[in-house]
């Protein structure tokens, strides 16, 4: 009995089989690869968004004092994520001083947190060489950043007295033109 020899069909068959089964095995890696921080990091946060609850957070401030978020429920909170070394950071600095002495006394308040790594021998300087007297939170470590999913600084959210974000500004800002002003004030006045 003579062996059978593959057909040139066969093998031709075969040789389209294993590349598109590896054609697919490549895809699916692929789009495992690109999903992995979704369903397999489960220290993995999607970025915060409008309508969503604030992340809640405590870092000390200048005074060394812990300040939390949760500290100011039903006041109207301006966070906003920092660095000395940020030039857009110094640019709207002034401004948000100006939007904290229109405000004072209402139910607002500014937590500037800096993520600088050197902490309050940078952060306390630059305050006082701005004039700045809305409270400063140290974040060495920079958790915030993953905690808001931030891309850069600044970054500030607008958080309603509830607790729920209301608006998020990328970039610098001036914060003391009438609209924000207004803005900001017709937040306040919401129940």
């Amino acid at each position: 009995m003579e062996g059978k020899e593959a057909h040139p069909d066969d093998r031709r068959s075969l040789k389209h089989i294993i590349f598109f089964a590896f054609i697919i095995i490549v895809v699916g890696v692929v789009i495992f690869l690109q999903g992995k921080d979704s369903f397999l990091n489960l220290s993995y946060k999607p970025r915060v968004k409008p309508g969503l609850p604030a992340p809640n957070f405590t870092f000390a401030g200048l005074d060394d004092k812990k300040v939390s978020l949760t500290d100011f429920k039903g006041k109207v909170v301006f966070l906003n994520i920092w660095a000395t070394w940020c030039p857009p950071c110094r640019e709207e600095m002034p401004s948000m001083e100006k939007l904290y002495q229109e405000l004072k006394g209402e139910d607002f308040e500014i937590l500037a947190v800096s993520i600088d790594a050197s902490g309050a021998t940078v952060v306390a300087p630059f305050m006082k060489e701005y004039k700045l007297s809305f409270p400063a939170l140290l974040d060495p470590e920079g958790m915030i950043q993953n905690l808001y999913g931030t891309t850069g600084v600044p970054e500030s959210f607008i958080i309603g007295k509830e607790g729920i974000i209301e608006k998020i500004v990328i970039g610098p800002m001036d914060w003391s033109t009438p609209e924000v002003v207004r803005f900001f004030r017709n937040l306040i006045q919401k129940h």
